[in-house]
């Protein structure tokens, strides 16, 4: 269980739950991803396609991996 609790206020930390998700999973692990406070924010299309984290691709790609992968995301 990954716990997400930064929004659009600061990219990098508010892509990790996904960018490690998806990593967990291709590594064979059961993941699951829970969302809290700030966070709930960029799961908005709109947002996420605006936010981009320092060194990583745009949060958007995250999600929609994370979305590809089917890891159930709990808000």
């Amino acid at each position: 269980m990954l716990v997400g609790l930064c929004g659009s206020e600061n990219p990098t930390r508010a892509n990790f739950p996904f960018a490690w998700a998806a990593a967990l999973h291709e590594g064979g692990h059961e993941v699951k991803i829970e969302l809290a406070g700030d966070t709930t924010v960029p799961m908005r299309s709109t947002v996420a396609a605006n936010v981009t984290p320092v060194g990583w691709p745009a949060l958007s790609q995250a999600i929609a991996k994370v979305i590809d992968y089917k890891i159930p995301i709990f808000v």
